[in-house]
């Protein structure tokens, strides 16, 4: 799709009505979300590896309200 192609489609969409706009919006967020078994697998087994380093000692928690407090804006 070219710029001019996205232009009109994004002209289109402003003139729905904001209900029509949030449909829109979750139908192409719904499109990009697609199952992805293999990936998946991957972060399962990433998931798997970090708590197991994690019950070993190897690796420390980070308290919930510090990972907060550090990403928040103020």
């Amino acid at each position: 799709m070219n710029n001019t192609t996205a232009a009109t489609i994004e002209s289109q969409a402003l003139k729905l009505t904001p209900l029509a706009r949030l449909e829109l919006v979750d139908a192409i967020l719904s499109s990009l979300d697609e199952p992805n078994q293999e990936l998946d697998r991957l972060w399962s087994l990433e998931a798997e590896e970090r708590l197991t380093a994690y019950r070993r000692g190897e690796i420390k928690a980070i308290p919930l309200d510090e990972v907060l407090a550090k990403h928040s804006t103020p």
